[in-house]
């Protein structure tokens, strides 16, 4: 049990909301979010800029990410080696490379490695996939977010739209649809809800509402703790 801080994982599909949801929750609860999709997302991107094969040649892919150093801000900022790249992850074109270099298991196994050490001090909300799963099966509080494909083609089509970038509905709803199958799909932990995680359908909530319900089961962990 936490007799301070925990850890919360939440996991879930892409475009569920997951880390929108636990930025909120780490600023409520003064905790810290660490946004470990995002890990993944420098891999895929630095990869693609430097024209690293990685399918292919996995030593060099391997030398790349030992060489990386990725870090958040305050404000929730990503950089890779001190360039901001916060913007740069969040296309559809890393999105879905992302699903592709996160079935490799030496990639996973680095920046796993890398959560387990940051976490360990607790006090902090990490989003992802496998957090349940495989990175803190031993978190005290754990989420399972889920929503239809439409709801989280329109949420990550209006996200585009805000940033004044150009990509159709119909494309982001078939991107979704993949990068689902091969999450669920891949060998290297696939996505799955941990059995003792409690599972929210945000597909009709609103950003308030899902953060209340977190916020109450957060609670309640609290108060079983105090008896």
């Amino acid at each position: 049990m936490c007799t301070t801080k925990c850890n919360i994982a939440i996991d879930g599909p892409s475009a569920a909301g997951k880390s929108t949801i636990a930025k909120i929750l780490a600023r409520k609860l003064g905790y810290t979010h660490l946004d470990t999709g995002a890990m993944y997302r420098c891999v895929a991107y630095w990869a693609i800029k430097h024209q690293i094969e990685y399918k292919s040649d996995i030593d060099a892919l391997i030398a790349m990410i030992s060489n990386m150093n990725i870090h958040f801000d305050i404000e929730g900022n990503v950089y890779i080696n001190n360039e901001n790249v916060t913007d740069k992850i969040r296309t559809n074109e890393i999105s879905m490379e992302t699903s592709k270099v996160s079935t490799i298991a030496e990639v996973r196994s680095f920046l796993v490695k890398k959560q387990q050490e940051i976490a360990k001090s607790r006090g902090y909300i990490l989003d992802g996939r496998d957090i349940g799963t495989v990175v803190l099966p031993d978190a005290e509080l754990k989420i399972y977010m889920i929503a239809s494909v439409e709801a989280r083609a329109q949420r990550r089509y209006q996200e585009y739209l805000n940033k004044q970038i150009d990509v159709s509905y119909d494309e982001i709803y078939k991107d979704i649809e993949q990068r689902d199958y091969q999450d669920i799909n891949r060998k290297v932990s696939p996505l799955r809800k941990s059995e003792d995680a409690y599972e929210i359908d945000t597909s009709k909530l609103s950003i308030e509402e899902v953060v209340d319900q977190i916020l109450i089961l957060y609670q309640k962990l609290k108060n079983k703790e105090k008896r």
